[in-house]
């Protein structure tokens, strides 16, 4: 089976970046700091490990498997109080002094593979996407319960978690598969549900809404996954293939192939932003937020708005960056 997730936005960031050089043109709710205190900035890397920035991008410190990191290509980053969760591609490395030192945790701690995409924590629990099922731990990552296709999961290759409540949402290659029992089992959402494609790269839930991030579009659920409305760029996306999303308040903002998508309608419409407004790449990765403080992934850098998105300034290696290709954005 063809693997998405991290490896396809890893090959189209790589692509753009050489067709550039030929002269070619996860509700998770993130507390808003004090006016007085610095966002703290996480970008995961494809090579340079994990760059970790607490002066809103002006520099950056990176961690790598020197200290501790199963490897320094980095899908995703969450961060949870001062635990740190990188999503590696080979494990899951757990830093509990706030991303200084790493512990990793693999198959041999129970993961179902040791690619893991994407991490989300929730409460004492953490749930792990792999190219092998959902990997589940309630210690603290000592040891992992493993969710697959036998549980009602679309694909054993998870792309995206999510956890809002007690519901779990998992970006599969085969659909978007949901479970109100703690995991235990799953059912799929497809296209005969209204998806517009079923690999998902990602989801987001703000509120009772379901964002799920697709090639093909961004799919909306506003009833549990009853139904959904889908969006492209018809509706003013900067390109169909939608690789995440971010919701800040009311608005929505999409990580697509063709630029940074904002919706204040709850989807209806979006306008883009682009390298005009300052994005380092027109193809977006990821993005997330804390207040007004929007950071961006692209092939060529990270991009930071401090005005909710209007406009931003680039960040590159020469900021200190472990890498160009961005692959996960955390900001708390």
């Amino acid at each position: 089976m063809k693997k998405q997730g991290c490896y396809l936005i890893v090959f189209i960031l790589m692509l753009t970046v050489i067709l550039s050089g030929c002269g070619n043109p996860s509700s998770k709710v993130i507390p808003s700091p004090p006016p007085s205190v610095v966002p703290v900035i996480y970008a995961a890397t494809y090579r340079g490990g994990l760059s970790i920035s607490s002066d809103n991008g002006a520099s950056f410190v990176n961690r790598k498997t020197t200290d501790g990191l199963g490897s320094d290509t980095v899908c995703n980053v969450y961060v949870s109080g001062s635990t740190v969760y990188a999503a590696t591609y080979n494990g899951l490395s757990i830093s509990t002094d706030g991303g200084v030192t790493f512990s990793n945790k693999t198959t041999t701690n129970g993961l179902g593979h040791n690619i893991v995409s994407n991490v989300y924590v929730s409460g004492p629990t953490i749930y792990v996407a792999t190219f092998n099922g959902l990997s589940i731990s309630t210690d603290g990552g000592t040891s992992f319960s493993n969710k697959t296709t036998t549980n009602g999961l679309g694909s054993n290759i998870i792309n995206s978690i999510y956890v809002s409540g007690s519901t779990i949402y998992a970006a599969t290659t085969a659909g978007l598969s949901i479970s109100t029992d703690g995991g235990a089992t799953f059912t799929n959402k497809t296209t005969t549900d209204g998806l517009i494609d079923n690999r998902i790269y990602s989801v987001y839930i703000s509120g009772s809404t379901i964002y799920a991030a697709t090639p093909a579009g961004l799919s909306i659920s506003t009833d549990g996954g009853t139904s959904f409305s889908n969006k492209t760029t018809v509706n003013g996306l900067g390109n169909n293939q939608v690789f995440g999303v971010y919701v800040s308040g009311s608005t929505v903002y999409v990580a697509t192939a063709g630029g940074l998508s904002l919706s204040t309608n709850g989807g209806t419409s979006f306008v883009n932003k682009t390298v005009a407004d300052g994005l380092s790449n027109n193809i977006v990765s990821s993005v997330c937020g804390s207040g007004l403080t929007i950071c961006v992934g692209t092939g060529d850098g990270l991009s930071l708005s401090t005005n909710g998105g209007a406009s931003f300034v680039k960040k590159t290696i020469a900021d200190g960056l472990g890498d160009n290709l961005i692959t996960g954005v955390y900001v708390r």
